[in-house]
């Protein structure tokens, strides 16, 4: 122990007198640590406890063709009718408007089954939650549990707030209790305000698809496997009861394949991608504390080597060579331990920041908070990285001949041989330009996403989001205020078009099977195409919204329920249907139940679920033959888009005061949709930044060292009349040579790791010309940067002074 002490002791005293060598490893280190514990912290709240719920590793969500999506009744049957799962919950998320006091407010709402608790096994904090006893059948249980969050800033903690009825919709409903504060429902995104019994669905969505078992909405159901079961034997039990419902309901369940997924990310609708980022964080991360080592490595191996004649004199004076060993990795370890917690100080403080992050409005945040597992890597980490980089000197020590550095006095002559750390400084440069073409390769996909073809065009667009089901509006006075809706914004200044629409493209969605007219079973084996987007909107609606009509004709007023069924149609639905657009204007097609629609025209494709997604059939409907109570009101002005949003307030508040009414632009509405690429490009614009300054002072190091070494050697190359190009070449020559190979290296990594951002980056690819340029104009610059003090040096070389100096 006395050994282990002195050494400490003298590597603190070592390390004091190089504040500069100490300063640059601790702050490499700490940053390379911080990198990989932030990004650990990621992994560890999204993908390893998300939910932080009892027994969440046998809690799973149900998935048909890779969707949590499901019907209600086909949820009934799974529920009642499996032998593998210790009770099936099912719910869903919507945002209807709350009154409590102060007037009507959109929040978000779980709609869940009356055993939704009981089955996750969660005991509320306050009063009690709803089971599956307070329900009588639809809008029997007019109940609401609050969440923490909700109840402690809504009704400051006050617990006579239980019991209180409250306006939901303007139906009323009584609060029964509060959620614990760990609760946040079982999506790991949506922070919902409450929870409500989805018996009450057409109270609290506007209509109620519990009956419908065609209606796949975003219904999910999840539960815990029985002790014993295991998921193979599950999903087996689960695809009998498909095969079952296949053949009792052949014209609305057609493919009933089951898997299973974890809860919380929407099985592998968000899963996938979310793995891919994760993974591809937790590997940039890796990829940066290797840099780190490799610079750190190059640096001790560098300082082992002007240590020499130390080194030699303790082995002359009898000290063994483990011991020396010890005494360098203690160095190490020192600088280890000290970069990681200053690392880990600098993670807390990011970490915190991204908890408190709220880059969407309402209830779209995640927790990401270190616990003991987290804190245990980052020891772990410093400690391995201690020994990793620790370890560059080791094979020069053990070769040390302690007579030959006494006799020569030096060994800074520089060979022409590949030394370690020649390797360590290609391997940074590689990837430094991975890191720098991935982060070149996010920038460049985002600029692409805000500039695609979306099928509408977002600027100078104002939106506003009105539920009538929330003011009580019903029947024939639904299509009435969206009327004089239009007709009131249409009178305001500078507004040229104004357009209905009753889903938001890219933000939501609703499929339907469609057939082709001369179909018989309107089975959904027999649809011309499963899955087509169905919106519907006003007459001015494509105007408003920007998008080209190809052919045929819009909609007008006179499109009533009286009217022939007609519909608009994008070109991938007529390709899709009929052939071509040349054959779809005026030819007819079938909806389930069996009604004839006429196409009256085509407009362009568009985005209607995700920016990444292949061409989607859609089909635009009137919205006096297909009502709804969901209204977007879409506003094309040429003035002050704030200006025109408080005159839209203003008018609308007219009409009815108790409309909820938010109001924003289009450009704002995308934010959701631009996140994860958004969230992908800043962290590795971060990622290619510390790469490029780990490259700098790796370049620099090695070509200061270099050029240090070797000055004599320059000097007589000056003394014989060598030139400016051929000094330069025998001082940087290797360094240069380093980086065009390090760059190749990580420019080809670049290109396969595209692969994996093209799971969140729109269009990711490094094939583009201004990718590859990039790449090299900043491994071109970097170079430049690291190398110009050093060259500068070893110009300034001055025979005179060197060889009188010798």
């Amino acid at each position: 122990m006395r050994s282990w002490f002195q050494d400490i002791r003298y590597s603190w005293r070592t390390l004091r007198k190089a504040p500069g060598f100490a300063a640059v490893c601790i702050l490499t280190l700490a940053l390379s640590i911080g990198a990989n514990t932030v990004a650990f912290s990621v992994l560890n709240a999204i993908l390893l406890r998300p939910l932080n719920l009892p027994q969440e590793e046998s809690l799973y969500s149900i998935e048909r063709d890779h969707l949590v999506m499901e019907s209600y009744p086909n949820y009934l049957d799974l529920r009642d009718r499996n032998r593998s799962f210790d009770g099936l919950a099912a719910f869903t998320v919507d945002q209807p408007a709350l009154d409590a006091g102060q007037g009507p407010s959109l929040l978000w709402a779980v709609e869940a089954s009356g055993n939704y608790f009981d089955v996750l096994g969660t005991q509320p904090y306050l009063g009690r939650v709803f089971h599956a006893s307070d329900e009588h059948g639809p809008n029997s249980a007019p109940y609401i549990v609050l969440s923490y969050a909700y109840w402690h800033s809504h009704f400051q903690d006050d617990r006579g707030a239980i019991g209180r009825v409250v306006q939901l919709n303007k139906h009323p409903y009584t609060i029964l209790g509060v959620a614990p504060p760990e609760f946040h429902g079982t999506l790991l995104f949506v922070h919902p305000d409450f929870f409500v019994p989805i018996v009450n669905q057409e109270q609290v969505k506007g209509w109620s698809g519990l009956n419908d078992r065609g209606n796949r909405s975003l219904l999910m159901a999840m539960g815990h496997l029985k002790p014993g079961i295991t998921p193979a034997q599950a999903i087996a039990d689960l695809n009998s009861i498909g095969s079952y419902l296949e053949k009792s309901y052949p014209r609305d369940d057609s493919r009933m394949s089951f898997t299973l997924s974890r809860p919380g990310l929407f099985g592998e609708f968000l899963g996938r991608p979310m793995r891919a980022f994760v993974a591809g964080l937790m590997l940039l991360a890796g990829l940066i504390l290797l840099a780190a080592c490799a610079n750190l490595g190059s640096l001790f191996a560098a300082r082992a080597a002007d240590r020499s004649r130390e080194v030699a004199l303790r082995l002359a004076l009898g000290a063994g060579r483990n011991r020396i060993l010890r005494a360098l990795f203690t160095e190490a370890l020192l600088i280890s331990l000290v970069g990681g917690a200053v690392g880990v100080w600098i993670s807390v403080l990011v970490l915190r920041w991204v908890s408190a992050w709220r880059p969407l409005p309402d209830a779209f945040y995640v927790l990401v908070n270190p616990d003991a597992r987290v804190y245990a890597v980052a020891v772990l980490l410093a400690l391995a990285s201690g020994f990793l980089f620790g370890a560059a000197p080791m094979r020069q020590v053990l070769r040390t001949d302690p007579y030959q550095i006494v006799k020569a006095g030096s060994t800074g002559a520089v060979g022409r041989r590949i030394a370690l750390r020649d390797i360590l400084l290609g391997l940074q440069i590689a990837i430094c330009t991975l890191l720098v073409t991935s982060s070149l390769v996010a920038a460049r996909g985002q600029m692409r996403a805000l500039h695609s073809n979306l099928g509408f065009e977002p600027r100078g667009t104002t939106l506003a989001q009105i539920d009538l089901n929330m003011a009580g509006y019903s029947g024939e006075k639904v299509p009435a205020m969206q009327k004089r809706m239009i007709d009131a914004v249409q009178t305001l200044p500078a507004v040229k078009y104004v357009g209905l629409i009753d889903v938001l493209p890219i933000t939501d969605t609703h499929d339907v099977p469609v057939f082709a007219d001369k179909t018989t079973e309107l089975t959904a084996a027999n649809a011309a195409a499963n899955q087509v987007n169905m919106l519907s909107i006003s007459p001015d609606y494509f105007r408003a919204a920007g998008t080209l009509l190809l052919s045929g004709r819009t909609f007008t007023w006179h499109d009533d329920k009286n009217a022939p069924r007609v519909a608009v149609i994008n070109e991938e639905f007529a390709r899709k249907v009929f052939g071509s657009a040349a054959n779809a204007v005026g030819a007819y097609y079938k909806m389930q139940d069996g009604t004839h629609i006429q196409v009256v025209g085509i407009v362009e494709d568009g985005k209607y679920r995700t920016l990444t997604e292949d061409l989607h059939p859609a089909m635009f409907l009137p919205i006096l033959q297909a009502p709804s109570k969901q209204t977007w009101l879409v506003v094309r002005s040429d003035g002050d888009q704030q200006q025109l949003a408080a005159a839209m307030e203003s008018k609308l508040r007219e009409l009815d005061a108790g409309l909820p009414l938010p109001i924003d632009t289009w450009n704002d509405e995308l934010v959701t949709v631009l996140l994860p690429s958004r969230i992908a490009t800043v962290a590795l614009s971060v990622m290619g930044a510390m790469g490029a300054m780990l490259a700098v002072t790796g370049i620099f190091g090695l070509a200061a060292y270099s050029v240090s070494k070797r000055m004599r050697e320059l000097g007589i190359r000056v003394a014989l009349g060598a030139q400016r190009k051929g000094v330069l070449e025998a001082a940087l020559g290797r360094v240069l040579k380093l980086l065009v190979f390090g760059s190749v290296v990580g420019l080809l990594l670049g290109i396969l790791a595209s692969r994996v951002l093209a799971f969140i980056v729109y269009q990711a690819t490094p094939r583009d010309p201004l990718v590859l340029a990039g790449v090299v104009l900043a491994m071109a610059l970097l170079g430049l940067a690291a190398t110009w003090i050093p060259a500068r040096r070893a110009l300034a070389v001055d025979p005179l002074i060197l060889l009188r100096e010798e």
